[in-house]
């Protein structure tokens, strides 16, 4: 045999191997993936069975202020700051951050104020604020409360807006209350728990309010 015909079979012998070693570690890698696809398949109907579909939590949520003597789950309290932060952000500054309150008589000072009555049976509440010095600071931080809102309702909780910034008198007493830095500002209290029944959604649908292309 000539040196340039064993030279072939060397080099035909390591491209059949390197090809061989390919082939199983790309049919390993495809086996990993189903099963991780086969993992997410049992997990999704159990987690889809416990909440409701996206569009129906939007068109069930309402302001509820009535509520039950449950007291709400610190798991489902995170659940629904995690959703907060899942919320858009311009520019992904997410300027805001969260104080989450199940000592409930912290509250009670400004529980018999105007619009925040409903403290007094709330079991949990959570406070969003943002950085004054970010330009969008109360867009991200309405797009985080609205967030936490629709979450609420998606785990069978009751949660209502209350404002904060712009309404001076509150965030006065918020600071007091609080004592977060000077740089933050309370853009919305949201008082949280497990809801009566006696709130029902609002069909806020009109049509007039719609134009196409132009007004």
């Amino acid at each position: 045999m000539n040196r340039s015909r064993l030279t072939n079979i060397i080099l035909t012998t390591i491209l059949v191997i390197g090809v061989a070693i390919l082939v199983t570690q790309m049919q390993n890698a495809k086996e990993k993936r189903n099963m991780k696809g086969a993992e997410y398949e049992t997990a999704a109907p159990e987690m889809k069975s416990d909440f409701k579909g996206a569009l129906d939590v939007v068109f069930s949520r309402k302001s509820v202020r009535h509520y039950t003597e449950q007291e709400v789950e610190s798991d489902k309290l995170l659940t629904l700051v995690k959703a907060g932060m899942a919320a858009p952000t311009a520019m992904n500054r997410q300027p805001w951050s969260f104080i989450i309150v199940t000592n409930m008589t912290q509250v009670a000072p400004i529980n018999d104020m105007p619009g925040l009555m409903m403290l007094k049976k709330a079991k949990a509440a959570i406070l969003v604020l943002g950085k004054k010095d970010e330009k969008f600071w109360q867009q991200d931080c309405s797009a985080a409360t609205e967030n936490i809102l629709i979450a609420a309702e998606a785990m069978g909780l009751g949660a209502v807006w209350c404002a904060g910034y712009p309404m001076t008198d509150r965030l006065a007493k918020y600071k007091e209350l609080f004592n977060y830095g000077d740089e933050y500002e309370v853009l919305s209290l949201i008082s949280i728990g497990y809801p009566t029944g006696e709130e029902e959604p609002k069909d806020k649908f009109k049509e007039e309010k719609i134009h196409w292309n132009r007004w």
